[in-house]
């Protein structure tokens, strides 16, 4: 049996997901991440986007926005801000906030600029996908 990762995307609301799985893609706020098993320890910060999972060939995507991804020699744990399964995401929520991020940005300046323009990246991402 070829080895696997223990895998665990956790919300405020509820765990999204827990498995075994083969490869977890997560967009970090340094760059995109693929977290494979016997992966290096490591923690990074979650910008808006997509978390792929991969197990057994077959893909599950979540939509995430904000939090932390902390891989351990046990597996790895996302906690995200907001986590929902792409099928069950709200397209309607999805352009509203896009418009309130357009509207904040000439206000922003610095990291909240940064942040805020992360955040709209992957909305529009996500809302095209």
């Amino acid at each position: 049996m070829a080895d696997t990762l223990q895998f665990s995307l956790v919300s405020p609301e509820r765990e999204l997901y827990s498995g075994n799985v083969d490869q977890v893609d997560i967009p970090g706020t340094e760059g995109d991440l693929g977290i494979m098993p016997n992966h290096s320890p490591l923690m990074a910060a979650i910008r808006t986007g997509t978390i792929t999972v991969t197990e057994n060939g077959a893909e599950t995507k979540f939509f995430v926005q904000g939090g932390f991804a902390d891989v351990t020699p046990s597996g790895l744990t996302v906690l995200a801000e907001r986590a929902v399964a792409m099928e069950a995401l709200d397209k309607v929520d999805i352009e509203a906030q896009i418009a309130a991020v357009e509207a904040s940005l000439p206000n922003l300046t610095g990291d909240a600029a940064l942040a805020a323009s992360q955040n709209l990246e992957g909305l529009r991402a996500v809302l095209s996908a």
